[in-house]
C-alpha cells in the first residue's frame, strides 16, 4: 500500500541550478551589483520578464517586498486608502501598511473570489489603489474588476504569489493591471526558500521601483530594458529619479537567482502536472456530498499545487470532527477559519486599526479547507490522500448521526 504521502516538502532544486550554485560560491560574487554585466540576477529578470511577455522586471527579497515597492512606486500619498480582498495572507494588509497606507477589505465569496458588488461599492470610498490578490491561485473576475478600476482612473497591483502560469482569457496573471507581483517562496511553483519579482511595462514605475530596492549611486545603469537591450526611456527615468528617493535595501542575491534560473525552463511542466494533480484530486472530492470544489471561472486556466475545498452542510461539530480524522490518518487539513493565529483569517490582523467585519468572508473561511498537492506526487500518492479526505468526510456525519 503506498503511504501518506509528506506534502509539505518543497519542489526539488534540479542538478543545474546545483552546478550553477557551485560556481558562484567558488567565484564569491553574490552581489547583484558586483558584476559589470550579467549577473544572476540581471539575468533571471530578463528571462522572467520574456516569459511573462513584459517590458521590465525587477528582483527582490521576497513578493512581499515587491508589493511593497509597487505601492511605494505608484507615489501614493501618506494614508491613501488601498482596496483589497478580506482573503488573503496577512503579508498583503501588511505592505499596504509598511507603504504609509491604509487597507480597506472587501468581501470574499465561498468559490474564494471577490464579491463583486461589495468590490464596487467600496471602490467608490475615496480608493487610491487596489491590490488584487490571487489567493491560492483563484482569480476573480479580472475583466469586470479592470474595468470599475480603470473607468475610476485607479491602478491595479497584482499579487500574483500563487498564480505563475496561470492565465486570463490568454493572458498571463500577472500582466493584466499595472504591476504583477510574484513568489519564489518554498511553497511556490518556484522554489528558492524566499525571493519575489515584480513585472511591468512602465518604465517610470520600474525606475522608482529600482532605486528603492537598493540600486544606489549609479548601480540603477546595471538595469536594462527587454531583452537586456539599453533602454533609453528607462535611462531616462533612472536620471530623472536619482538621488530623490530613499533606499529600502530589499534587493536579491545571485545566490538566490541561481537557485531560481535553472527552475524556470521547468515552470510549464509544473503548471500542467500541478493543474492534472488539481483535476483528478477534485473531480473525486466532489461526488462527496459535504465536499465541493468550487469550479474556476470561464476565463482562468489555473496553475495550482494546492486545492481547496468547502465543507458543505457541516455543523462546527462535524468540521473538528473531519480535521482531527484527516490529521489522525496523516493529512492535515487546514481549515482557514478555526485556528486561533492562521494569518489568511483578516480577524487575526490585529495590527490594522477599525478591522471590519466581513461576514460573508468569515462565513467562507470557516468552511474553506487547504491541502497542499504538490506536483512531484504520484496517481497513487493522490488516491491516498483522497481516500482519506473521503472517508474522513463521511465518518464524521456517521458520527454526528449516531
Amino acid at each position: 500500500m503506498t503511504q501518506v504521502p509528506n506534502v509539505h516538502t518543497a519542489e526539488p532544486i534540479p542538478d543545474a541550478a546545483r552546478e550553477a550554485i557551485d560556481a558562484l560560491m567558488s567565484s564569491g560574487d553574490l552581489f547583484r551589483y558586483t558584476a559589470p554585466q550579467d549577473a544572476p540576477v540581471a539575468l533571471l529578470e530578463q528571462e522572467f520578464a520574456e516569459l511573462l511577455g513584459s517590458k521590465f522586471a525587477l528582483a527582490v527579497s521576497s513578493c512581499s517586498a515587491a508589493l511593497f515597492l509597487s505601492l511605494k512606486a505608484l507615489e501614493l500619498p501618506r494614508d491613501s486608502r488601498v482596496l483589497i480582498p478580506g482573503f488573503t495572507f496577512a503579508a498583503v494588509p501588511s505592505s499596504v501598511v509598511h507603504a504609509d497606507c491604509i487597507p480597506v477589505l472587501c468581501e470574499v465569496g465561498e468559490n474564494y473570489r471577490i464579491n463583486l458588488a461589495d468590490f464596487e461599492a467600496k471602490l467608490d470610498q475615496d480608493i487610491s489603489a487596489v491590490l488584487i490578490s490571487h489567493m491560492r491561485g483563484h482569480t476573480s473576475d479580472m475583466d469586470a474588476i479592470l474595468a470599475l478600476c480603470e473607468a475610476r482612473d485607479i491602478p491595479v497591483i497584482e499579487d500574483a504569489a500563487h498564480s505563475l502560469g496561470t492565465t486570463w482569457n490568454g493572458q498571463n496573471i500577472g500582466t493584466l493591471g499595472r504591476i504583477g507581483c510574484f513568489s519564489f517562496q518554498s511553497y511556490k511553483m518556484i522554489n528558492a526558500g524566499e525571493g519575489g519579482i515584480l513585472i511591468t511595462d512602465d518604465a517610470d514605475l520600474v525606475a522608482r521601483a529600482v532605486i528603492m530596492s537598493g540600486a544606489y549611486e549609479h548601480n540603477w545603469q546595471k538595469h536594462k530594458g527587454p531583452h537586456g537591450d539599453n533602454s533609453p526611456e528607462l535611462a531616462q527615468a533612472f536620471a530623472k529619479w536619482q538621488n530623490k528617493l530613499p533606499l529600502y535595501n530589499l534587493r536579491m542575491s545571485n545566490l538566490s537567482a541561481a537557485v531560481i534560473r535553472p527552475q524556470l525552463p521547468e515552470l510549464m511542466r509544473r503548471v500542467r502536472d500541478g493543474r492534472a494533480n488539481h483535476d483528478y484530486v477534485a473531480e473525486q472530492l466532489n461526488t462527496s456530498p459535504v465536499l465541493q470544489v468550487p469550479a474556476p471561472l470561464a476565463p482562468e486556466v489555473r496553475a495550482p499545487d494546492s486545492i481547496q475545498f468547502n465543507l458543505v452542510n457541516m455543523n462546527a461539530q462535524e468540521i473538528e470532527s473531519f480535521a482531527a480524522a484527516t490529521e489522525a490518518r496523516g493529512v492535515k487539513v487546514q481549515i482557514f477559519g478555526l485556528s486561533s493565529d492562521n494569518a489568511r483569517a483578516f480577524w487575526n490582523w490585529q495590527f490594522l486599526n477599525d478591522l471590519p467585519e466581513l461576514p460573508q468572508t468569515r462565513a467562507m473561511l470557516m468552511n474553506a479547507c487547504d491541502v497542499r498537492l504538490p506536483v512531484r506526487l504520484t496517481k497513487a500518492e493522490l488516491d491516498v490522500i483522497v481516500e482519506i479526505l473521503l472517508v474522513s468526510a463521511a465518518e464524521a456525519k456517521d458520527r454526528a448521526a449516531a
